[in-house]
Protein backbone atom coordinates (compact mmCIF):
# COMPACT_ATOMS: atom_id res chain seq x y z
CA UNK A 1 0.00 0.00 0.00
CA UNK A 2 1.51 3.18 -0.95
CA UNK A 3 1.85 5.64 1.97
CA UNK A 4 0.97 2.98 4.48
CA UNK A 5 4.03 0.94 6.38
CA UNK A 6 2.80 -1.41 8.67
CA UNK A 7 6.01 -2.94 9.58
CA UNK A 8 7.22 0.09 10.61
CA UNK A 9 4.30 0.26 13.87
CA UNK A 10 5.75 -1.96 16.53
CA UNK A 11 2.73 -4.33 17.81
CA UNK A 12 0.38 -2.83 20.20
CA UNK A 13 1.26 -2.88 23.44
CA UNK A 14 4.78 -3.74 23.09
CA UNK A 15 7.48 -1.28 24.26
CA UNK A 16 10.17 -0.05 21.76
CA UNK A 17 13.52 -1.69 21.85
CA UNK A 18 15.77 -0.70 24.75
CA UNK A 19 12.80 0.30 27.03
CA UNK A 20 12.12 -1.99 29.92
CA UNK A 21 9.40 -1.80 32.50
CA UNK A 22 11.83 -0.87 35.23
CA UNK A 23 12.22 2.69 33.77
CA UNK A 24 7.87 3.38 33.42
CA UNK A 25 8.30 6.92 32.31
CA UNK A 26 9.87 5.61 29.22
CA UNK A 27 6.85 3.13 28.70
CA UNK A 28 4.91 5.66 28.96
CA UNK A 29 7.11 7.90 26.78
CA UNK A 30 7.31 5.00 24.12
CA UNK A 31 3.60 4.53 24.00
CA UNK A 32 3.71 8.40 22.97
CA UNK A 33 5.34 7.49 20.69
CA UNK A 34 3.21 4.30 18.87
CA UNK A 35 0.37 6.81 19.40
CA UNK A 36 1.92 9.24 17.40
CA UNK A 37 2.42 6.49 14.79
CA UNK A 38 -0.96 5.06 14.75
CA UNK A 39 -2.40 8.40 14.46
CA UNK A 40 -0.16 9.31 10.82
CA UNK A 41 -0.76 5.78 10.02
CA UNK A 42 -5.11 6.39 10.20
CA UNK A 43 -4.43 9.75 8.65
CA UNK A 44 -2.46 7.71 5.94
CA UNK A 45 -5.39 5.01 5.95
CA UNK A 46 -7.72 7.59 5.02
CA UNK A 47 -6.09 9.12 2.29
CA UNK A 48 -5.37 5.41 0.70
CA UNK A 49 -9.31 4.31 1.02
CA UNK A 50 -10.12 7.42 -1.22
CA UNK A 51 -7.99 6.28 -4.06
CA UNK A 52 -7.97 2.09 -3.24
CA UNK A 53 -11.09 1.56 -1.47
CA UNK A 54 -11.49 -0.83 1.03
CA UNK A 55 -8.53 -3.23 0.00
CA UNK A 56 -7.05 -5.65 2.08
CA UNK A 57 -4.00 -3.46 3.24
CA UNK A 58 -6.55 -1.11 4.44
CA UNK A 59 -8.39 -3.33 6.60
CA UNK A 60 -4.66 -4.68 8.07
CA UNK A 61 -4.11 -1.22 9.03
CA UNK A 62 -7.88 -0.70 10.05
CA UNK A 63 -7.56 -3.72 12.36
CA UNK A 64 -3.79 -2.48 14.10
CA UNK A 65 -5.13 1.01 15.09
CA UNK A 66 -8.12 -0.60 16.52
CA UNK A 67 -6.37 -2.99 18.15
CA UNK A 68 -3.70 -0.05 19.56
CA UNK A 69 -6.66 1.99 21.11
CA UNK A 70 -8.48 -1.18 22.02
CA UNK A 71 -6.09 -2.83 23.98
CA UNK A 72 -3.00 -0.44 24.88
CA UNK A 73 -4.36 2.58 24.94
CA UNK A 74 -6.81 1.71 27.87
CA UNK A 75 -3.56 0.85 30.13
CA UNK A 76 -1.96 3.83 29.19
CA UNK A 77 -4.43 6.18 30.11
CA UNK A 78 -4.78 3.98 33.56
CA UNK A 79 -1.28 4.10 33.84
CA UNK A 80 -1.36 7.96 34.07
CA UNK A 81 -4.56 7.98 36.47
CA UNK A 82 -2.93 5.68 38.85
CA UNK A 83 0.70 7.39 39.21
CA UNK A 84 1.30 10.37 36.97
CA UNK A 85 -1.87 12.47 37.69
CA UNK A 86 -2.34 12.01 41.61
CA UNK A 87 1.30 13.29 42.65
CA UNK A 88 0.49 16.15 40.80
CA UNK A 89 -2.87 16.80 42.33
CA UNK A 90 -1.24 16.86 45.72
CA UNK A 91 1.65 19.32 44.90
CA UNK A 92 -1.17 21.67 44.07
CA UNK A 93 0.47 23.60 41.78
CA UNK A 94 -2.16 25.62 40.28
CA UNK A 95 -0.70 25.57 36.66
CA UNK A 96 0.13 22.09 36.55
CA UNK A 97 -3.33 20.85 38.69
CA UNK A 98 -5.70 22.92 35.80
CA UNK A 99 -3.40 20.68 33.20
CA UNK A 100 -4.05 17.35 35.23
CA UNK A 101 -7.81 18.22 35.44
CA UNK A 102 -7.84 18.75 31.35
CA UNK A 103 -5.88 15.90 31.23
CA UNK A 104 -8.51 13.51 33.15
CA UNK A 105 -11.31 15.34 31.39
CA UNK A 106 -9.52 14.20 28.27
CA UNK A 107 -9.42 10.95 28.89
CA UNK A 108 -13.12 10.31 29.30
CA UNK A 109 -13.73 12.19 25.93
CA UNK A 110 -10.96 10.30 24.13
CA UNK A 111 -13.32 7.04 25.27
CA UNK A 112 -15.99 8.48 23.75
CA UNK A 113 -14.82 9.51 20.79
CA UNK A 114 -12.73 6.23 20.11
CA UNK A 115 -16.54 4.28 19.88
CA UNK A 116 -17.14 6.77 16.63
CA UNK A 117 -13.67 6.10 15.23
CA UNK A 118 -13.95 2.41 15.79
CA UNK A 119 -17.36 2.47 14.36
CA UNK A 120 -15.87 3.95 11.22
CA UNK A 121 -12.64 1.61 10.99
CA UNK A 122 -15.33 -1.62 11.78
CA UNK A 123 -17.35 -0.71 8.59
CA UNK A 124 -14.20 -0.55 6.98
CA UNK A 125 -12.76 -3.79 7.92
CA UNK A 126 -16.22 -5.27 7.36
CA UNK A 127 -16.94 -3.60 3.99
CA UNK A 128 -17.85 -5.38 1.14
CA UNK A 129 -17.02 -4.20 -2.74
CA UNK A 130 -18.81 -0.73 -3.42
CA UNK A 131 -18.06 0.44 0.38
CA UNK A 132 -18.55 4.47 -0.56
CA UNK A 133 -15.40 5.31 2.01
CA UNK A 134 -15.64 7.30 5.26
CA UNK A 135 -18.94 9.61 5.34
CA UNK A 136 -17.92 13.12 5.78
CA UNK A 137 -19.33 12.65 9.22
CA UNK A 138 -16.68 10.68 9.75
CA UNK A 139 -13.81 12.36 8.68
CA UNK A 140 -14.61 15.07 11.15
CA UNK A 141 -15.07 12.28 13.74
CA UNK A 142 -11.20 11.17 13.03
CA UNK A 143 -10.12 14.86 12.73
CA UNK A 144 -11.64 15.46 16.18
CA UNK A 145 -10.11 12.66 17.78
CA UNK A 146 -6.79 13.57 15.92
CA UNK A 147 -6.62 16.98 17.24
CA UNK A 148 -7.46 16.07 20.78
CA UNK A 149 -4.96 13.60 21.20
CA UNK A 150 -2.48 15.47 19.66
CA UNK A 151 -3.07 18.30 22.07
CA UNK A 152 -3.23 15.75 24.73
CA UNK A 153 0.28 14.67 23.86
CA UNK A 154 1.75 17.75 23.78
CA UNK A 155 0.40 18.77 27.30
CA UNK A 156 1.56 15.28 28.67
CA UNK A 157 5.00 15.46 27.42
CA UNK A 158 5.26 19.21 27.40
CA UNK A 159 4.33 19.75 31.20
CA UNK A 160 3.00 16.89 32.88
CA UNK A 161 5.65 14.52 32.48
CA UNK A 162 8.61 16.62 33.63
CA UNK A 163 6.49 17.92 36.44
CA UNK A 164 6.17 14.18 37.60
CA UNK A 165 9.45 12.93 36.39
CA UNK A 166 10.52 16.07 39.55
CA UNK A 167 8.37 14.59 42.25
CA UNK A 168 8.57 10.52 41.87
CA UNK A 169 11.22 8.83 42.85
CA UNK A 170 12.59 5.66 43.88
CA UNK A 171 9.80 3.54 45.72
CA UNK A 172 6.85 5.10 43.79
CA UNK A 173 8.39 4.40 40.50
CA UNK A 174 9.21 0.82 41.63
CA UNK A 175 5.07 0.48 42.44
CA UNK A 176 4.45 2.18 39.25
CA UNK A 177 6.53 -0.73 37.60
CA UNK A 178 4.91 -3.12 39.47
CA UNK A 179 1.47 -1.71 39.11
CA UNK A 180 2.06 -1.37 35.14
CA UNK A 181 3.40 -4.82 34.61
CA UNK A 182 0.46 -6.68 36.80
CA UNK A 183 -2.33 -4.97 35.06
CA UNK A 184 -0.24 -6.71 31.65
CA UNK A 185 0.71 -9.82 33.37
CA UNK A 186 4.32 -9.19 32.87
CA UNK A 187 6.17 -11.43 35.07
CA UNK A 188 9.35 -10.18 36.51
CA UNK A 189 11.11 -6.86 36.64
CA UNK A 190 13.45 -6.15 33.16
CA UNK A 191 11.39 -8.23 30.98
CA UNK A 192 10.31 -5.83 28.05
CA UNK A 193 6.01 -5.33 27.23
Amino acid sequence: MAGIHLHQISPPGHAAPGVGWEAPFEMLDACHERVERLLRLLGKLREHVKTHGADEQARQAARDVMRYFDQAGPHHHEDEERHVFPPLLAQRDPAVVAVVIRLQQDHREMAVQWTGVRAALSALVQAAEGWPGFSAEEQQIFDTYDALYRRHLLDENGVVYPAARSVMRGEALQSMSVDMMARRGVVGLNRRG
